[in-house]
């Protein structure tokens, strides 16, 4: 029995009529939440805003050599893909998932179902 729901919402019909930063990140509104999108070797990711430390915004940040994401405040480095502090602070970060579809690119966040908890 699955707990969890995605719920889908489009960002863009493709990722370059994004507006991208120079350091290939964003901040995006997306499902009335403020998140960073990222775009690491032609693969766009989807992660918190702030940084889990101290809430540095990570679009003001950059993507290193190995393409860990680094918060601008303390240069914490977070893995894209499963949001884990590469850099040995023990801290998560926040990631969303991501599809590009034909239709467009989608970013989903998990919806928990507590009713059905209770069944």
């Amino acid at each position: 029995m699955s707990l969890k729901n995605v719920k889908w919402f489009k960002v863009a019909d493709n990722k370059n009529e994004l507006q991208w930063q120079d350091n290939n990140m964003l901040i995006a509104e997306v499902g009335g939440r403020k998140i960073t999108l990222a775009i690491i070797k032609d693969e766009v990711f989807a992660y918190a805003h702030k940084c889990p430390h101290a809430s540095g915004v990570l679009a003001d940040g950059f993507i290193d050599a190995t393409g860990n994401i680094v918060c601008p405040l303390h240069r914490y480095k977070f893995n894209p893909t499963n949001g884990r502090n590469v850099s040995g602070e023990g801290y998560y970060l926040k990631v969303y998932a991501i599809e590009e579809r034909e239709a467009g690119i989608f970013v989903g966040f998990e919806e928990t179902n507590w009713i059905s908890i209770f069944k």
